[in-house]
């Protein structure tokens, strides 16, 4: 495959490439409204689209490996300040991720949105659509500035399909939201940004980093050349400072406390429910932190000042927390959310650690995370739709019911605890060894500790699902006849389209712990500067 796309790479430029990564959900969000009267041709639109950008991104990639970082300038907003991009290992990383799970969440999304008859599925499609090109556009970002002008638009797109349902319940949601993400960004992200701006005198992204600390050289062989020398050299204490304002202000990564809107917007339909926890907006709050940490901090500049070590024992506190949380929530969705805090804590807690190895991890992880938590999602979406189920003490027996939903459930909450042949055991392997080299026995326990916690709220749910018998439905519970019901007597699995989807995300899971290799080596060309 990667030879046909090497092919496919050739005839067209690194800057096409680029642009159309961008381009193409832009005009499938322009192209789906002129269909909205008939669904197949509107889904086609969308369908159509999210294989072009996965080809478009995964032809990018035998380049990135290559040692090229292609490069596009769209526009100089004030000298020194551009709107541009610039696609490096990390970026490349996380534009695989979401090119590649669109095309599978919109299969889900035609089984799961018709099935459920959700209202205004034209909408919904748009605004999904206008999320993914904003992601790549953050994904593919050469500087803090482009950054944060798609980690809004980002924000914005996403607004409509967390209150997609228009209920009281959601538009409170969508408040929520949009208060404490919009609230954070400009609070302490945009500050975040100027202090950079005026302490370093560039915004570019750049192996090694841009900040200067006092007492030490600044990385002249991977800095930013002439604007690296001229910066201003910071204390510990300035650096540690500056740090925080983007770790809160980034609140897309929901470290405690900004974590209030994550389980608040599980209202929204599942398909979106996936698009915040594994294709898109969680997805990019954890990717900037990481970003943020290697290519304007640098590994290096944090460890020997010491001014990110706050960091560990804030993201450790956030893991063990919203494990905890999880364990009491009955919710599926909403346990799963809690679950998804905790794990994009263990993302921040690898970057915090400060080694190259446990870089690699928090990369790998936030592979890992997107293919198993959406698997999750998607199983919880299809547990709805076909028994119209939600809460996890109603689930016992539907594993019979359900074989091929609950086993990919099954794949996905190994992935989460962490164990083979699952991915998620690759970046907890790799956070372990960047801690016990460097002799850092927080992390260490805070990782066994969540591993022991995820075990106790995802195996229940297995539990009940495979080794419980149906419980019968009380007489007043709403569709039930008589006392001989049961929960799952009158169906069987979701849509074909729901089914297909979480089969091939569960199976990602596993594949990727048995061929790590397309993220594992953008991982170490990220820390190596390449």
């Amino acid at each position: 495959m990667l030879t046909g796309l090497t092919a496919f790479s050739q005839d067209m430029s690194s800057g096409d490439l680029i642009i159309a990564a961008m381009l193409i959900p832009t005009a499938a969000a322009l192209l789906i409204p002129l269909f909205h009267r008939s669904p197949n041709l509107r889904e086609a639109v969308t369908l159509i689209a999210a294989a072009s950008l996965a080809m478009v991104t995964w032809s990018l990639y035998p380049r990135i490996i290559a040692g090229a970082q292609p490069e596009l300038k769209v526009w100089e907003v004030a000298p020194g300040l551009d709107l541009a991009f610039k696609v490096e290992p990390l970026g490349m990383l996380f534009g695989l991720i979401a090119s590649t799970l669109w095309v599978v969440n919109s299969i889900y999304s035609i089984g799961y949105m018709r099935g459920n008859d959700e209202p205004r599925q034209t909408q919904f499609y748009v605004c999904f659509a206008v999320a993914i090109a904003a992601t790549m556009s953050l994904a593919f970002s050469a500087n803090l500035f482009t950054m944060f002008v798609a980690y809004e638009l980002l924000t914005l797109s996403t607004y409509p399909l967390v209150t997609h349902k228009a209920t009281p319940e959601a538009m409170k949601a969508g408040r929520v939201y949009l208060v404490l993400l919009i609230g954070t960004s400009m609070v302490l992200f945009l500050p975040a940004i100027l202090l950079t701006w005026a302490a370093a005198g560039t915004l570019d992204f750049t192996p090694g980093g841009i900040i200067v600390a006092q007492g030490l050289e600044p990385v002249q062989a991977l800095g930013a050349g002439d604007a690296v020398s001229k910066a201003i050299p910071l204390s510990p204490l300035l650096i540690g400072g500056l740090l925080f304002l983007f770790v809160f202000g980034i609140g897309k990564a929901a470290v405690m406390p900004v974590h209030f809107w994550l389980p608040a917007a599980m209202v929204a339909p599942t398909p979106v429910s996936a698009l915040l926890h594994a294709v898109a907006v969680v997805k990019a709050g954890v990717f900037s932190i990481l970003k943020v940490v290697v290519y304007i901090f640098g590994i290096d500049t944090l460890s020997q000042t010491g001014a990110g070590d706050w960091l560990v024992y804030v993201a450790g506190f956030t893991v063990i927390m919203a494990s905890i949380v999880a364990l009491r929530q009955d919710n599926l969705k909403k346990r799963l959310a809690f679950s998804t805090v905790s794990q994009l804590s263990y993302v921040v807690l690898a970057a915090a650690i400060l080694t190259p190895v446990s870089a690699i991890g928090a990369a790998m992880h936030i592979a890992a995370h997107a293919v198993s938590k959406i698997t999750l999602f998607f199983a919880a979406g299809s547990i709805y739709t076909a028994a119209h189920k939600t809460e996890i003490s109603q689930l016992n027996g539907i594993g019979w019911k359900m074989p091929w939903t609950m086993s990919a459930f099954a794949i996905g909450a190994l992935a989460m605890i962490g164990l083979p042949p699952t991915a998620g055991f690759l970046g907890k392997w790799f956070m372990l060894q960047g801690a016990v080299t460097t002799e850092q026995w927080f992390p260490v326990a805070v990782i066994v500790l969540s591993t022991v916690l995820n075990a106790g709220y995802f195996l229940p749910i297995l539990v009940r699902a495979f080794f419980l018998e149906a419980a019968p439905v009380p007489l007043h519970a709403a569709g039930a006849k008589n006392a001989n019901d049961t929960h799952h007597d009158d169906h069987g699995e979701a849509p074909f389209p729901i089914v297909l989807a979480l089969t091939i995300t569960a199976s990602m899971s596993v594949l990727l712990f048995l061929f790590p290799d397309v993220v594992l080596d953008l991982a170490k060309l990220m820390v190596a500067g390449g």
